[in-house]
């Protein structure tokens, strides 16, 4: 059965006249990878469920650029840059929501210089915000007591510095969150980062992903809780890798939420 969610656009809004409280910038990953967006489904019921006012670009959105930028290609990175910077822009945008930890890095502290200033948040510190307000209710649930190990994104940890909102959001469920031994300032990348998700691996002993996996299945968890859909993927195929797909579960913060409230 496939269920209804309501996503209103900018321009729905704009033809009403009216302004959301905050752009929700859905991503690549997001949009169009099926694993992804469950992710954005989640991040939508839990927005709707604290009553706010969102919207997203729709069709008007295009790639951040991170990717382009990431592999060297400065010219390609400034053009899909300038192009969403004019769009936001001209919706006079002011706050912006995103669930992937690449878009809110670009976004937050790569689109100023180019004329695109806008307040940006991870989703976890929005779910964050609006759990601190008493619009979001986050209780544990079916993840009451069950072991969870957080990987830090590596934007939005050691890039922006941001350790704690997916950690309170989890300690809410009632989790015994464990951490791996490299976490925090000295996590370890899941291998997706800089283009890297979308090129062969080069010749090696061992894929990072498995690296990365291998740590969190020391600390025996029932879940490992990820924040940015490329550390999903990357994480998912080392659990697969290692054949602990039957005891270990890969899900994003909001999953969680969503998941422990029944939305």
């Amino acid at each position: 059965m496939s269920e209804t969610i309501n996503v209103p656009t900018m321009a729905e809004y704009m033809a009403q006249g009216k302004q959301p409280e905050v752009l929700f910038w859905v991503g690549c990953a997001g949009s169009f990878d099926d694993r992804a967006k469950k992710i954005t489904k989640a991040f939508v019921k839990l927005l709707n469920n604290a009553g706010v006012d969102f919207a997203v670009l729709g069709t008007e959105e295009s790639c951040t650029g991170d990717p382009a930028k990431r592999a060297g290609n400065e010219f390609l990175f400034q053009m899909q840059a300038v192009t969403n910077i004019e769009v936001m822009n001209a919706y006079e945008v002011k706050k912006v929501v995103t669930a992937c930890p690449h878009c809110f890095n670009t976004i937050q502290n790569e689109y100023p210089q180019l004329g695109g200033n806008y307040e940006v948040m991870h989703h976890t510190q929005f779910l964050k915000s609006l759990m601190n307000e008493g619009r979001l209710k986050v209780e544990g649930g079916k993840f009451k007591g069950k072991r969870i190990t957080f990987h830090d994104p590596c934007y939005l940890g050691r890039a922006n510095g941001e350790y704690e909102a997916p950690r309170d959001l989890l300690r809410k469920l009632e989790v015994e969150l464990v951490e791996m031994k490299r976490c925090k300032t000295k996590g370890l990348c899941c291998g997706a980062g800089g283009a890297q998700m979308f090129k062969e691996a080069e010749p090696g002993a061992k894929e990072i992903n498995i690296e990365r996996t291998q740590e969190a299945i020391e600390v025996k968890p029932a879940i490992i809780a990820a924040g940015c859909p490329f550390c999903n993927t990357m994480m998912t195929d080392g659990v697969k890798g290692e054949n602990k797909e039957e005891e270990i579960e890969v899900m994003d913060v909001a999953e969680m939420i969503a998941s422990a409230a029944d939305l």
